[in-house]
């Protein structure tokens, strides 16, 4: 037992890097970009047409991976885009699993996406004119915890369609300064530095290798240290992961640019926008990590077959589908994608989970502000509901719809 304990810790260590934040540190790099040469217009003009906000949301969602969904979380703290916003990319976002399904059942992928992209932009759209009952639900889940924040202020979206979030004014947890780096040390200034170079070859390298381990089917990868593409994966996934607790942890600290859950309006250089985005990457690299081992964990323990469950005949599959996609993080949802790419569950329950699941893009939520991320939740998990049930009804179950021969 204990054998398999460490076991699943070092596996949940490197899998958790090649799965998922290699492919975040490429999307909020490239946003952190596009915000370096813009000065921020790009997110001045997104607070300034609230009309957008939604379209935009469900677009960045729909990008393959978490990182799109993940700049937006910020953005809804700060009091940029709406709670509708947040809705519609929640809705759009289908994580990591994303790259499974696009590699193994590209047309899969074309309508389930498609569809999930419609309920994001209708649904978010939905939410800030009407309320859909936003303002009930918030209250109910004022019942159950006190937010860290004041929830996301989500009743005044009722009855009015102006930017309903709430302006968060208080510091970002875990990091008390907004520029720059609050210690400095001889020795772990020029460390970090250079550990936050040698973090983005691991990044490179890791968003490589994770393509080509999702266009290999996502196999299981045997932890060795040898000249070849499994030794790499091993060798690559510790590292990554080591440096990003390290990043999180420590680095930050004398490097400065990585504000936790906060989007910044520009940069000053080209570097301080690789330095962000790795902070970034990194803080929710550790989140990932926890996930894992959240869900692997009980998984080994009680003997659980997750695939198995989502699996249900009938009406039930789409059901465990979206209920399966509450889970934040993109671990079950790989193993969702990779149930359907092999025939072990349908259509219906691939494109409810598609639209429930938030996957990493909620972790910064949950830890600014837990009460929204919940609300947030709820109205994915409905609208997934109701189109995969539908799905299943009208079409019936589908299983490998899509899905390439070989």
């Amino acid at each position: 037992m204990a054998s398999e304990i460490v076991d699943i810790f070092v596996f949940s260590v490197r899998d958790s890097y090649l799965q998922v934040s290699a492919f975040v540190a490429v999307t909020v790099l490239l946003f952190s970009y596009i915000q370096y040469r813009t000065r921020g217009k790009l997110t001045a003009k997104l607070g300034d047409n609230s009309r957008i906000q939604p379209l935009v949301g469900a677009l960045l969602g729909l990008t393959p991976g978490c990182g799109g969904a993940i700049v937006m979380m910020p953005l809804y703290i700060r009091g940029t885009v709406s709670f509708g916003t947040v809705v519609a990319t929640l809705i759009a976002t289908a994580g990591d699993s994303a790259f499974v399904i696009l590699a193994l059942a590209p047309e899969a992928a074309l309508y389930s996406y498609g569809i999930t992209f419609v309920t994001a932009v209708v649904f978010g759209y939905a939410v800030d004119r009407f309320g859909l009952g936003v303002g009930r639900v918030d209250r109910a889940v004022s019942q159950l915890s006190e937010p860290m924040t004041d929830g996301g202020a989500s009743v005044s979206v009722i009855g009015r369609s102006s930017n309903p979030a709430h302006a968060y004014e208080g510091p970002s947890p875990g990091h008390s300064h907004d520029t720059g780096p609050d210690r400095s040390s001889p020795i772990l200034t020029p460390l970090s530095h250079a550990l936050h170079a040698v973090w983005w070859l691991a990044a490179a390298a890791g968003f490589v290798i994770g393509i080509l381990y999702l266009l290999r089917g996502a196999p299981d990868i045997p932890l060795v240290f040898e000249g070849s593409f499994d030794g790499a994966f091993t060798v690559v996934g510790l590292t990554g992961t080591t440096l990003s607790v390290y990043l999180y942890l420590v680095g930050r600290h004398y490097i400065g640019e990585g504000e936790i859950g906060r989007a910044r309006e520009s940069f000053a250089s080209l570097y301080g926008t690789f330095q962000h985005a790795a902070m970034e990457t990194s803080f929710v690299t550790v989140w990932v990590l926890a996930a894992y081992l959240l869900y692997e964990y009980p998984v080994a323990l009680f003997s659980l077959d997750i695939a198995a469950v989502a699996a249900a005949a009938g009406v039930l599959a789409p059901i465990g589908g979206a209920l399966l996609g509450v889970i934040p993080g993109c671990g079950p949802q790989i193993v969702l994608a990779s149930a359907y790419a092999q025939g072990g569950i349908p259509f219906s329950a691939l494109t409810a989970n598609a639209i429930s699941q938030d996957g990493d893009a909620l972790f910064p939520l949950l830890a600014i502000d837990k009460k929204a991320a919940i609300v947030a939740s709820i109205y994915t998990t409905v609208p997934a509901l109701v189109v995969g049930v539908g799905l299943h009804l009208l079409w019936g179950p589908l299983f490998g719809f899509g899905v390439l021969a070989g």
